[in-house]
């Protein structure tokens, strides 16, 4: 009986399946990027309110709160989109779904759940050796 080799890439093929979830999140974050940046730029009704009635420092407050948290939501996706951007790179240059601390192959799995993975679960859970 012979031994089979490991497998250390993926098929064009499988590739081409990572790419269309790749895509498929990227659309569905790039939409929800650009709606949570028209709601920030979008002036309160306090800020149109101040200018007839005197201002009130606890809706100012949740108000300020409100622009962080929105702030903070859109800075995730960006930092997420730029991720996805970057497995798509790897798909291209044929390096998707290699662990980048162990050189082996990530399992299926996590990658249809965690496309822009770059590690496996073994390294993400624990220290390598």
């Amino acid at each position: 009986m012979s031994e089979q080799q490991p497998k250390t890439r993926y098929t064009k093929e499988e590739l081409e399946e990572f790419r269309q979830i790749i895509l498929k999140k990227l659309e569905e974050a790039q939409k929800e990027y650009e709606t949570l940046r028209r709601r920030m730029q979008m002036p309160s009704e306090n800020d149109v309110m101040d200018t007839v009635h005197e201002a009130h420092p606890i809706e100012d407050a949740y108000l300020q709160m409100e622009r962080e948290y929105l702030a903070q939501l859109a800075d995730r996706l960006y930092r997420f989109i730029q991720k996805l951007n970057q497995a798509l790179v790897r798909i291209d240059n044929g390096t998707y779904g290699i662990c980048r601390i162990t050189g082996k192959l990530i399992p299926k799995e996590r990658l249809r759940v965690v496309p822009h993975t770059t590690v496996s679960v073994e390294v993400k859970r624990g220290p390598h050796k």
